[in-house]
């Protein structure tokens, strides 16, 4: 009888011993998948997210960007937003080349027409679209970029452009100077390009590719990298565990993920057009090329009255638009007053006592540069960082000035970023104390064009989240939003960086950063309002512009 006790309370150890063991190798697998390879409820088979928590309506599929788990109000914005910017191009079928868009066939009149108007006063362009053979096109969806200038005053600005999808635009100006105003049109893509590059936008994401060195003692591999890959192969996880903001690479074959030493550029997809769909991206014949008037391009502005020239004034609120214009190759903002920083000293004197972060990329890195240039007590202090990558640091010691620029984390196309300095603008944000003597300034947008717009809405969330929780703490830290910008396009450039793709980015982060208490910088505009031709990188003369309007920011006139 004792011996069989024995027995079965040894049996009862036995099996108690085997299920605690069982148990840790479970929870220890559980943590290496999650440690080093992606989960299987985080990506499935075709490398996409996948939660058991969806909700909302599904939008773009890719890396299962509809089922994120967000809250109402973040899907009625999402939602709103991506509403918002389906342009209605009809899916007609296929279009022979000589059935599209030609700008030299087409062509704008100006219709209220007068012997002259007053500063103040709206102009409307009524523009006709024609194909090939010179026939009137029947739909809309053209990519059209407008502006009024004088050449002889250096003056500018853009016109808002409205698609009535039959082949008709209207272009509604506002005439913000005296003297000779000239009217330009450019079709910078027409209907049936737009399609292609909408196409590429929701089924070719990754047309650029990123690679990342993995490196341990003598070994080394290189893999692709990207916000999401197909699971062909084992995959590292690097996705953010603050942000949430995903990204991985193929793991090596023979070193751990951990072994990652640096980020950068793989290259862009080639053979991504049929030949029919090339035609429709032709320098000298369908990218940014100018629309003539079918009668006069111009008109005679004269001044307003002082008492109603006060009264307009008075009546430009914070959503006018346009938001400026050049005059004397000065911008001229329309909702506040603007200072002109011509001699080093004003900047010294504005900055003094403060540190500025310029967070994202080389857009804002350009004021970095413009910055100790301009301002020689301003000493970059060499941090041994990679030439145009960063981090970079200039100091003023005399005056207590602090500058430092930091790139956005990936996706990112710079040459070669280190693992350990790829930093999401949002932890950078809550890592800042702020303060009346804290400023800083961010430009996200020209990494971000080739993806569905939803990868960048979620960026924009994240960075957003992270600026108003700056603001609560500290009510006076200054935060400034450079917008993207208009830049050269031929036909290679236009499948990655069009201005279509970025005047969507522009769209989206002016609706998802207004009424949050930042200022911005309306580079957009001021691009195209310009008359030097468009660059990723403007000249010196807009970028100074840029900054003045910056700098009026952070040490506003006093009234």
């Amino acid at each position: 009888m004792w011996i069989s006790f024995y027995k079965l309370r040894l049996f009862c150890c036995l099996l108690a011993v085997l299920t605690v063991v069982v148990l840790v190798i479970n929870v220890t697998q559980v943590e290496y998948l999650d440690r080093e390879t992606v989960s299987a409820t985080f990506i499935d088979s075709s490398g996409q997210f996948v939660s058991s928590q969806v909700t909302g309506t599904s939008r773009n599929p890719y890396c299962g960007y509809e089922h994120q788990t967000l809250s109402r109000q973040e899907r009625a914005e999402e939602d709103s937003l991506l509403t918002a910017l389906q342009r209605q191009i009809p899916d007609v079928g296929p279009v022979p080349f000589v059935k599209s868009s030609d700008p030299s066939s087409s062509y704008f009149v100006i219709l209220n027409s007068a012997d002259f108007f007053k500063v103040g006063s709206q102009l409307e362009v009524l523009v006709h679209v024609q194909d090939f053979q010179r026939q009137p096109k029947k739909y809309g969806g053209d990519y059209l970029q407008a502006r009024i200038h004088s050449p002889k005053l250096q003056a500018g600005a853009v016109g808002r452009v409205v698609d009535y999808q039959n082949g008709f635009y209207k272009v509604f100006f506002t005439l913000l100077w005296p003297g000779k105003v000239t009217v330009s049109v450019s079709l910078v893509h027409p209907s049936e390009g737009i399609r292609v590059l909408q196409h590429l936008q929701e089924e070719k994401p990754d047309r650029v590719y990123f690679k990342s060195l993995f490196r341990s003692g003598r070994i080394s591999e290189t893999t692709e990298c990207n916000v999401c890959l197909p699971r062909l192969l084992p995959l590292c996880n690097f996705t953010d565990l603050y942000t949430g903001e995903p990204w991985f690479c193929f793991k090596p074959k023979k070193l751990p993920c951990s072994s990652r030493i640096n980020h950068f550029k793989g290259g862009y997809q080639k053979g991504l057009l049929t030949a029919a769909e090339s035609a429709f991206f032709q320098s000298g014949v369908n990218i940014k090329m100018p629309i003539n008037s079918s009668g006069p391009d111009w008109v005679t502005v004269v001044p307003r009255r002082i008492k109603e020239s006060n009264n307009l004034e008075l009546s430009q609120g914070s959503g006018t638009f346009p938001s400026g214009h050049y005059y004397q190759d000065q911008w001229k903002p329309r909702n506040f007053k603007i200072r002109q920083f011509n001699d080093p000293d004003n900047v010294t004197e504005c900055l003094q006592r403060k540190v500025v972060y310029l967070f994202g990329d080389s857009t804002i890195r350009q004021w970095f540069e413009y910055l100790t240039t301009f301002v020689p007590d301003l000493v970059e202090f060499n941090l041994g960082s990679p030439k145009k990558v960063g981090p970079f640091l200039a100091v003023d010691q005399k005056h207590n000035i602090l500058l430092k620029y930091r790139c956005h984390g990936p996706p990112i196309r710079f040459t070669t970023v280190f693992s350990s300095e790829l930093h999401y603008v949002a932890n950078e944000l809550n890592g800042i104390v702020g303060g009346k003597n804290t400023v800083v300034a961010i430009a996200v947008w020209s990494h971000f064009s080739t993806f569905p717009l939803e990868v960048y809405i979620r960026r924009l969330r994240n960075i957003r989240r992270a600026v108003v929780q700056l603001l609560d703490r500290s009510p006076k830290t200054v935060v400034v939003i450079r917008t993207a910008n208009a830049q050269e396009l031929g036909p290679e450039a236009s499948l990655f960086s069009s201005d279509w793709y970025n005047f969507q980015l522009d769209t989206v982060l002016r609706k998802m950063f207004s009424g949050i208490g930042v200022y911005l910088v309306d580079a957009w505009e001021m691009t195209l309002a310009h008359y030097l031709p468009h660059k990723l990188h403007p000249d010196e003369v807009i970028v100074k512009n840029q900054l003045d309007v910056f700098l009026s920011f952070v040490c506003p006139l006093e009234t």
